[in-house]
């Protein structure tokens, strides 16, 4: 599709969106103001069966009357939802009914903890208990009983997926729709001391079939259940505690193993996290003897870029909790290229230019080999106006690194309304002369409740040894957003100085100074919202120089995308860039091929696509073709997923890339393959197998997990990789853990 057309394409939408109607009109404080729901303390014991058929749940008042926030702002959902509310001294619980005409259609797409919410059909709740309309705990389930529970806070600027919480539902399916029946432990939240608990609560329901969420207390739709601080009001929680909540996990564990290299043998090995709730707002945690053997593999990555490759942290003891850590990132850039997302493949992956402590140097070493770790300690929480982040680490030694403390401390205070102030502190000790530090603070503002302002400082110290030459070794950053329903616009200014050596963090380039830009607006074109939903120009600019002042790196972006009613879409788009080497890039190693110093002047045209995920079959894919340095690249992706019945998700995905420059021409290939099948809400397996023929391997990790009481899980992993040229062994790993969690 030429640029002109999509001009035109655009145009037309304009001219339908001009004609469109307004959304259904709400007054959204007046309503969070009316939304109030009484919790009734239960006179009997409740019995978690999904029936609601306790005397109790028919005196408990009803939460009803739901609200769309998309696709049609402001409306009544299209089917009714009912809440209620009990409590005794030990559990809230929430009672559903989720009505539905058609209950035959109703969508489950995954019954594994933590499934996908987006889907298929779903229940969520947010509690907000300090009711300081900042933070919260989230829960949802769908209609077959899978459980989804995180942390929140600061509205969603940090959600923490992987908090675990003890806590029961059960559900069933009749002619009227679908129930849930929800028990929550007072023991499983951070609350105050007052004899009489107000929290603030919403309710979402999603209907996938019509890709509509529905919210109890409004929302406008730029925004989703973090917002906390439009939530209504849960009442009437009198004398119930959160209690201390001492969790001990030990596991038990045996391996066995094989490599072309060295004997690996087997092994057995123990230890043990525990977890105590210091206060009603402060969490202690201890770990011994550290071990994440369980944890899925990386999925690999074909590297177009000058910059090392981010994989995110997968680690639970690590991952919860972690965003209280966050430092300086504000609320992220709004939208991200078409093609490859890093910008011609010379530009990191946007929200990776400086993440200050980044928990996977932890227990890894560079070359992505495990580190024993002896054990540690994490404090984490709220106390008053204040979140609290103290974290310390004991590594072991090994052959290729020595033992080393990594320790993080993060305080950040709330002012104003909804924002926030706070301060990182990082150390790294390791045997001998070599240490690291880092000192840091920043700000967030949110203002008006669309503009988000904030500024970052930070510096690190180091031997002089460690970072030899001149120039700074501080980093500074500052940005802005503003976010309606119409308007999509970010900027931000980086500059991180030529000695900023932080070990503890991954930043890809130092000595460099960013302005990033970037404008949208969204149209919901009224005339043809039966099938079609929104289309999202939008435009970018990026400039990178050195701190000397010449230029390193520009990216133009100008893309399109468009979205359907039914989840599925399109993005288009042409991302002119320009690149400066003053040293020889060696884009493949194993092979040779190195681009030359020089100024480089190129432009990538690309278009995706995917259908709609919630169907029994769907695809996705991308295709990208222009100039590429001194040659050319075309890449393309083309992937399917099966979903059947709830239980059976399987995905394959190919990705080629066929680069042609002056130095050579080669073509890599990877394959990703991944089943997840679901026995039942407590019993799964996973497979994950890789071919990739730049690393010149095949992967393959298989999981099995059990959960065989609460928080308590036995796991069966296989991890095997092999040469793709001769299919011989590189390393083969079997693994059995079994942990067990103990509650007092």
């Amino acid at each position: 599709m030429t640029i002109r057309r999509v001009a035109c394409l655009l145009w037309a939408v304009c001219l339908c969106d001009a004609a469109a109607a307004p959304a259904g009109q709400v007054d959204y404080e007046t309503a969070r103001l009316e939304r109030r729901l009484t919790a009734v303390r239960a006179a009997g014991a409740i019995v978690v069966d999904g029936a609601l058929d306790e005397p109790d749940w028919s005196r408990a008042p009803i939460a009803a009357g739901f609200i769309q926030n998309d696709p049609r702002e402001g409306e009544p959902a299209s089917e009714e939802t009912e809440v209620r509310v009990l409590y005794d001294a030990d559990n809230l619980y929430v009672g559903v009914l989720a009505r539905d005409r058609d209950p035959a259609a109703i969508l489950t797409s995954e019954l594994a903890k933590d499934f996908n919410r987006q889907s298929g059909d779903d229940f969520e709740i947010v509690l907000d208990t300090f009711h300081d309309g900042r933070n919260g705990y989230m829960f949802a389930t769908n209609a077959r009983g899978a459980r989804w529970d995180a942390q929140m806070i600061n509205e969603g600027r940090e959600i923490n997926e992987n908090w675990d919480a003890l806590w029961q539902v059960r559900t069933r399916t009749t002619q009227d729709g679908w129930y849930a029946e929800i028990a929550i432990p007072f023991r499983t939240l951070r609350f105050g001391s007052a004899p009489t608990q107000t929290w603030g609560v919403n309710f979402q329901r999603r209907v996938r079939r019509r890709n509509e969420d529905s919210f109890w207390a409004p929302l406008p739709r730029i925004y989703d259940l973090t917002r906390v601080s439009l939530a209504g009001t849960l009442e009437g929680l009198d004398g119930v505690r959160p209690g201390n909540d001492l969790r001990i996990k030990p596991y038990v564990l045996g391996s066995s193993g094989a490599s072309s290299v060295v004997a690996i043998g087997t092994d057995a090995d123990a230890g043990v996290d525990v977890k105590f709730g210091l206060t009603s707002g402060l969490t202690w945690d201890f770990t011994v003897n550290t071990d994440f053997s369980q944890v899925e593999a990386d999925e690999q990555q074909v590297n177009l870029t000058r910059f090392s490759l981010f994989f995110p942290e997968k680690r639970d003891f690590f991952l919860e909790n972690s965003g209280v850590f966050q430092f300086g990132q504000g609320a992220g850039l709004l939208f991200t290229g078409g093609g490859t997302g890093t910008g011609g493949g010379f530009f990191p992956p946007r929200g990776q230019d400086a993440i200050l402590f980044f928990s996977r140097r932890i227990g890894l070493s560079a070359g992505g080999e495990s580190i024993p770790i002896l054990g540690g300690t994490r404090l984490t929480g709220r106390a008053g106006e204040y979140s609290v982040g103290l974290l310390t680490i004991q590594q072991r030694s090994t052959r290729s690194s020595p033992a080393a403390n990594v320790s993080a401390f993060r305080l950040r205070r709330n002012v104003l309304a909804n924002s926030d102030i706070g301060v990182l502190v990082l150390n790294k000790e390791a045997d001998g002369p070599a240490s690291n530090r880092l000192a840091g603070a920043d700000a967030n503002f949110r203002f008006f409740e669309y503009l988000n302002l904030n500024a970052a400082a930070a510096r690190t110290f180091s031997p002089a040894a460690a970072v030899p030459g001149d120039g700074s070794e501080s980093m500074g950053r500052v940005g802005a957003s503003y976010r309606d329903t119409r308007w999509d616009l970010t900027a931000f200014y980086l500059r991180i100085g030529e000695r900023f050596n932080d070990e503890m963090g991954f930043v890809p380039r130092i000595g460099i100074s960013k302005f990033e830009s970037q404008y949208g607006v969204r149209f919901r074109p009224r005339a043809v919202s039966r099938w079609f939903r929104e289309a999202f120009p939008h435009v970018g600019y990026m400039n990178v120089d050195r701190l000397g002042g010449d230029l390193q790196s520009r990216l133009v972006q100008a893309h399109l995308s468009l979205n359907f009613q039914d989840g599925s879409g399109s993005e288009m788009g042409v991302e002119p860039a320009t690149e400066n080497l003053v040293e020889p890039f060696v884009i493949n190693r194993r092979r040779g091929i190195a681009i030359p110093p020089g100024r480089y002047e190129f432009s990538d045209y690309f278009i995706t696509w995917r259908t709609n995920s919630s169907a029994p079959l769907s695809f996705n894919g991308r295709v990208d073709t222009g100039e590429f340095y001194d040659g050319y690249k075309q890449s393309y992706l083309f992937g399917t997923a099966v979903r059947l019945k709830g239980r059976l998700n399987a995905a394959i995905t190919e990705s080629r890339n066929q680069i042609r420059l002056r130095a050579g021409a080669y073509t890599t290939d990877l394959i990703t393959a991944r089943v997840e099948y679901g026995f039942s809400t407590v019993a799964f397996v996973n497979a994950l197998v890789q071919y990739n023929t730049d690393a010149r391997e095949w992967s393959s990790n298989l999981r099995f997990n059990i959960i065989h009481r609460p928080l308590s899980d036995i796991y069966l992993v296989f991890n095997e990789r092999r040469d793709t040229g001769t299919g011989g062994l590189i390393d083969r790993a079997f693994v059995a853990k079994m942990t067990y969690m103990v509650a007092f």
